[in-house]
């Protein structure tokens, strides 16, 4: 028995850690609004919206967030993803929602096709978007 647990021990020492694919880089959002660009930041990876791509006024704010004093942050260069980790096979952090004015847990995960599976989820429910890499 001892020999079992031993060489388990040593199998599991042995075998490499998964990591999650990078997700690092530009990405046109689901709904085809803007470009967020993910990299690092600190010891994780954020992400900001560097571009849109509608037309939403001259100066488009941060007009639904909850704090009054942060309603006039423009939308372009404001971080809309934080505190992401690799977590062996996905990525974790927090998304912030512009047109919610609230934040999610968020995983982040590469699909096959080179998309992103972008999750965010309030308590059990989550929804599922789709980014596609931009230039």
């Amino acid at each position: 028995m001892r020999k079992i647990l031993l060489l388990s021990g040593l199998v599991a020492l042995a075998a490499p850690l998964a990591a999650a694919q990078p997700i690092s880089g530009k990405w046109l959002t689901d709904d085809g609004k803007g470009v967020v660009e993910i990299a690092p930041c600190g010891a994780h990876l954020c992400g900001r919206i560097t571009r849109l791509l509608v037309k939403a006024g001259a100066n488009p704010t941060d007009r639904n967030n909850p704090d009054p004093a942060l309603r006039t942050r423009p939308l372009v260069g404001l971080n809309i993803l934080s505190g992401f980790r690799d977590t062996g096979g996905a990525w974790e952090g927090t998304i912030y929602s512009p047109e919610r004015g609230r934040s999610f847990r968020s995983v982040v995960k590469r699909n096959a096709d080179g998309s992103l599976a972008v999750k965010g989820c309030m308590g059990p429910i989550c929804q599922t978007q789709r980014w596609t890499p931009s230039r």
